[in-house]
């Protein structure tokens, strides 16, 4: 079975090659996980977060929006004390900030869904990439989202972060012809 070239080195990976990466994801509240999660990402790779990531779903309450809004000084300190995750400040922060922004745009009508899916017109991307060399890092797409997060309030949402959250969310279909998660994908 042919997979892309990226997710071989250990079970985990292929797994979530295999069962969840590119997959179309309209879930709001999985859609804000994912995103927090790409951006404990940067500067790392994402085996890291992905080893990590039931560690983040039990120092996150389980990535209750709700919760994490209200977050204080103490619940910081607990969280930038914890090596189950990434132990960095602003990523922590960010979290918390991110989670009041996705509570200010919900209160002003619009789902967080509805939001980052416009970037494609609502439909997933098929691309047709032979190789990784093809895939980018970035895209106008990303661009305008990332614009659009930074002005709704969310933080760690570069135009990378963005792209790699368009890719694990399904709303482009980056599998490489040759993968045989391509199809499925796409179907």
């Amino acid at each position: 079975m042919q997979r892309c070239p990226w997710c071989e080195g250990f079970d985990l990976y292929r797994h979530y090659h295999d069962t969840e990466w590119g997959v179309p994801l309209r879930d709001d509240g999985a859609l804000f996980e994912l995103l927090n999660l790409e951006g404990a990402q940067a500067g790392l790779s994402w085996s890291t977060v992905l080893k990590k990531r039931e560690h983040y779903r039990l120092a996150f309450d389980h990535f209750d929006i709700e919760k994490i809004a209200r977050y204080d000084d103490r619940k910081v300190a607990e969280l930038l004390a914890n090596p189950g995750i990434v132990r960095n400040r602003l990523k922590v922060t960010a979290t918390i900030g991110n989670a009041q922004a996705y509570l200010a745009l919900r209160d002003s009508g619009q789902g967080f869904s509805e939001l980052v899916w416009q970037f494609v017109d609502g439909q997933p991307i098929q691309h047709q990439r032979q190789s990784l060399s093809e895939v980018p890092t970035q895209t106008p797409a990303s661009d305008a989202m990332s614009q659009t997060l930074r002005k709704a309030g969310f933080k760690f949402v570069g135009s990378t972060i963005c792209y790699a959250f368009m890719q694990a969310s399904g709303m482009v279909n980056d599998h490489l012809v040759s993968c045989h998660r391509h199809a499925a994908v796409q179907a």
